[in-house]
């Protein structure tokens, strides 16, 4: 295998020489570790069903151009039926190729029933025979202002989640990057699996009020039981099995189940997280949910 010459801007601490490759590169967290990565120097291989180097998880002839030559690969949960089956091909044809760092982003765990695997595809990596390091984020600040069913919410100042009055620990996507690209190129993550969370607990009336005062508009958050927001959702567009995932996510929020803080942004990163006020801020001037006016409170 020709290895690339390691940049000079890196790090005593960086190991990897190879090629990292990044699935999902356009998406909001991968395309966050590419940008972090290459700031760092290394040579990135963004790959994804809509990028310049095609990868498709359904497509397994897409996967062997990907893979050669990487010395290390950042995956994101596929969420197909067989994601777990799909996960362990994959990352055993990696090691195979020479890759030798995954770097899988999954969820904070759930409970299920007796018997149940709660999270298959970690379980395909951690068996994979890679140095792995398991990311386990809660849900993400850019889900405001870079997902377009919720980003329009905002902007027509009312957002609407069957989220009840719970509370989650936000977090940024740049922290998960951040902890990615450590995970990916410096010594000392193997076999770790990192809970993420923001600094604070938020509801969703928080979040809207913090909005809110960053844009000078109104917007306000109305609460719906699952039944009223699937037919709210299906009414503006959203596919029958995704309003479902979303009743599930969102009734996770309701219930509390993830209502803790975690330190893994800390333990990696030696620096607490960013807070969601910073990140309104900053998404705000960028006028990505618009300014001035808004509508009436109700």
């Amino acid at each position: 295998m020709t290895k690339t010459k390691k940049n000079t801007a890196n790090t005593a601490n960086d190991t990897t020489a190879e090629p990292i490759l990044v699935l999902g590169s356009t998406g909001k967290t991968g395309s966050r570790v590419a940008a972090q990565l290459r700031q760092r120097g290394y040579e990135v291989r963004g790959a994804s069903r809509k990028g310049p180097v095609t990868f498709d998880w359904n497509d397994e002839n897409t996967w062997e151009q990907v893979l050669e030559g990487a010395g290390a690969a950042y995956l994101v949960d596929s969420q197909l039926p067989d994601a777990a089956e799909t996960m362990r091909s994959f990352s055993k044809l990696a090691v195979a190729s020479g890759v030798e760092r995954l770097v899988l982003l999954s969820a904070r765990d759930w409970v299920v029933p007796e018997g149940e695997e709660k999270l298959p595809c970690e379980r395909a990596v951690r068996e994979s025979g890679a140095r792995w390091t398991i990311l386990k984020p809660s849900w993400f600040f850019q889900n405001f202002s870079e997902d377009p069913f919720i980003r329009a919410q905002v902007q027509g100042g009312e957002v609407v989640m069957s989220a009840g009055a719970g509370v989650e620990p936000f977090i940024d996507a740049e922290d998960i990057a951040a902890v990615a690209v450590a995970a990916l190129t410096e010594e000392g993550h193997g076999g770790q699996a990192y809970e993420l969370s923001g600094p604070r607990l938020l509801s969703l009336d928080s979040v809207v009020d913090e909005i809110a005062r960053a844009t000078g508009r109104v917007v306000t958050y109305r609460p719906l039981p699952p039944g009223e927001f699937a037919a709210y959702a299906g009414g503006h567009g959203v596919p029958e099995e995704f309003v479902g995932l979303l009743n599930m996510l969102y009734g996770w929020i309701a219930e509390g189940r993830f209502a803790t803080l975690a330190d893994g942004v800390q333990r990696v990163l030696g620096r607490e997280p960013r807070d969601f006020g910073d990140y309104v801020r900053t998404a705000a001037a960028s006028g990505v949910w618009g300014g001035g006016g808004g509508v009436e409170r109700r």
